[in-house]
């Protein structure tokens, strides 16, 4: 900006050196013209000390926003490292049941999906089917003979009981 200050005063300079006729329509032309530069030379050095400080201004909010985001975000690091320990533990769990045996596995006739249910069914008194939530195949009836592999295998085969009887409870 002082490089610009001092042409348009250099200017100014040249004029006064000129001895022209203040009268004269060159001499009034040169003044207005040197008048405007020094106008314009005086705005740009406004416009520059407005945009430093807002560049000034705009840095504070980057360094308050960057704050204000640690301090959101590391929460969500604490409960993000606490929901996987909980899921780590909830994977135990599923791991130690899947150990036990606690279901059975049959495949579906029809979409050959696994089917997954409680081996608890087996030991139900009331009649039970168990269909394929893909097609809603009956996959098991409860009160079928079980196949001899799957006494050994602990999977049961799917029973061949008709779908239509009333006295069952879906699951």
């Amino acid at each position: 900006m002082k490089h610009l200050r001092k042409k348009v005063a250099y200017l100014q300079g040249l004029m006064a050196g000129l001895d022209l006729d203040q009268d004269s329509k060159e001499a009034r032309i040169l003044t207005e013209i040197v008048g405007v530069l020094e106008d314009m030379a005086e705005a740009i050095a406004d416009l520059r000390e407005d945009y430093e400080e807002l560049e000034e201004y705009l840095e504070s909010i980057d360094e308050d926003l960057y704050d204000l985001e640690d301090e959101v975000y590391e929460d969500d690091e604490d409960e993000d490292e606490e929901e996987e320990d909980e899921y780590e533990e909830i994977d135990e769990d599923e791991e130690e049941d899947e150990d036990e045996g606690d279901y059975i596995e049959v495949e579906c006739p029809k979409c050959h999906e696994i089917v997954c249910f409680d081996a608890d069914v087996l030991d139900d008194e009331d009649v039970v089917e168990v269909t394929c939530p893909n097609c809603e195949t009956v996959v098991f009836v409860n009160e079928a003979e079980e196949a001899p592999e799957a006494e050994e295998t602990g999977e049961a085969a799917p029973s061949k009981a008709p779908a239509g009887n009333k006295d069952t409870e879906d699951i």
